[in-house]
């Protein structure tokens, strides 16, 4: 009897028994794909809600009362990797189930296994579909953890990494990764939709019922989120994205959700031929290298969760060609310089509408916050005058339509970031002095604060030192 064809939305995962142009779910257009299905295994998947479900039926099957338990706030397991921890919010969560994304090369399985390296206890297991155990052990020398009782094993079928789970019951497992893992209970091949939803949703009840910390790594597309259905990243508990520029050794450990700690945090890692490394002061790091007194460059002061980055945007801006001029972004949203390039046009008489516009933001760090608003401004205009900042100095504020400078959040842990790093001179909004007066009782004596009001008065004192 031939086989049925199944349904699914790519983002929501939705289930569907014919193609639709709109998923009625999540309302995403073209998002549902084919996923071929055997009759018997459809008729397994309606009979007990999911094949997943069949050995731990007993798990959660009794109500309990909120204030009858106990849990222990302390119980996380630490790497030992700095970054990596904070992150987390101090460690794993045990019984916790953790999605780590990433380009193929960027660093996710060294990661895995330096986190497995650094367990203090003896119950690890790394379980790969995509390396034999003797590249495993290779890349292990390179890293120094030859020496380590890490347990490897090269399988890809779920069920036989059931049985490996149950009976190890380790501590931390790593499973490298997430889309060579597939089930024999479905018929559909292994990385597909519908494989890596059931296999997902296996593997979270085998964490939860044996109190296993899994990590599932997995590639993302090319539009940046992991693949596979976006139910995936429903499913887990955690979800890092770990990122980078290939040509550079900065990598930076994201979480984008975590059910257990803050999702503002950042990592910052350097690769090295050792493996990662944490890098814990990271201004330093992010921006070293820039020439001093050079048009188009302006450093600025980010905060990343409760991490502050001294950062450096560089600006360039040539005649435009053709009648339409290119505006070019990276680390920056591309709308956001738009309104900046409009804000100039209307509030300092500089127009740019006949000069293609570049901003760069180094180290390959991305801007969310507006605080690097006025940066980005004065960067534009150091390089369209092709003349630098006479006040060489760290440069915050958001910029409003009308020109204003506005405040922004926790600048005294920013100019307390840029004093450690050498920093002086310091641009501010006037509208947050008074978040400052406590800072200002106790700041140093080299350093100086200067108060703006909107653009104008900016570029007044950044180009020609008046205040």
């Amino acid at each position: 009897m031939a086989k049925k064809s199944l349904y699914m939305c790519s983002e929501c995962g939705q289930d569907f028994i014919g193609w639709f142009g709109r998923c009625n779910n999540c309302g995403a257009w073209d998002t549902i794909v084919e996923t071929p299905d055997s009759k018997e295994s459809k008729k397994k998947q309606v009979a007990q809600g999911s094949w997943v479900q069949s050995d731990y039926s007993e798990f959660g099957s009794e109500p309990l009362k909120l204030n009858e338990l106990e849990v222990d706030l302390q119980d996380r397991l630490l790497t030992g990797i700095y970054e990596l921890d904070q992150v987390l919010g101090q460690g794993f969560v045990r019984g916790s189930l953790v999605l780590l994304g990433g380009d193929p090369g960027i660093g996710k399985s060294t990661l895995a296994l330096q986190a497995l390296g650094s367990f203090p206890e003896d119950a690890t297991l790394y379980i790969s579909g995509e390396e034999s155990v003797e590249q495993i052990r290779l890349r292990a020398e390179r890293l120094g953890l030859s020496e380590k009782s890490i347990r490897l094993l090269t399988v890809t079928d779920f069920n036989t990494i059931e049985e490996s789970l149950r009976s190890l019951r380790p501590g931390l497992a790593v499973i490298d990764s997430i889309q060579t893992v597939y089930s024999s209970e479905l018929s559909a091949a292994p990385g597909s939709l519908s494989q890596i939803r059931e296999v997902t949703m296996g593997l979270l009840r085998i964490a939860k019922a044996l109190g296993i910390t899994l990590i599932l790594t997995g590639h993302v597309t090319k539009e940046g989120t992991v693949a596979g259905p976006r139910v995936l990243e429903h499913i887990v508990d955690v979800v890092l994205y770990f990122e980078g520029e290939k040509d550079t050794s900065v990598r930076l450990l994201r979480a984008v959700k975590n059910r257990f700690g803050a999702t503002d945090e950042l990592g910052v890692f350097e690769m090295t031929d050792k493996g990662l490394i944490s890098i814990s002061e990271t201004s330093a790091l992010l921006s070293s290298g820039r020439p001093r007194h050079t048009a188009g460059s302006v450093v600025t002061a980010t905060m990343e969760g409760t991490r502050p980055l001294l950062l450096e945007i560089q600006a360039l801006t040539v005649a435009s060609p053709y009648g339409t001029p290119t505006r070019m972004t990276q680390g920056i949203d591309r709308s956001r310089l738009s309104l900046l390039l409009a804000v100039m046009a209307k509030s300092i008489r500089v127009d740019l509408s006949q000069f293609d516009t570049y901003v760069n933001v180094t180290g390959g760090i991305r801007i969310v916050e507006t605080a690097a608003d006025l940066a980005i401004m004065s960067a534009i205009l150091s390089t369209f005058r092709e003349e630098p900042l006479h006040l060489d100095a760290i440069v915050l504020g958001e910029v409003g339509l009308t020109g204003e400078v506005r405040p922004v959040s926790q600048m005294a842990k920013r100019i307390e970031a840029g004093s450690r790093s050498g920093w002086q001179n310091f641009v501010l909004p006037a509208a947050g002095r008074e978040q400052m007066k406590r800072y200002e009782n106790s700041q140093k004596s080299d350093v100086k604060l200067f108060y703006v009001s909107n653009v104008q008065e900016a570029f007044d004192l950044l180009f020609s030192g008046k205040n």
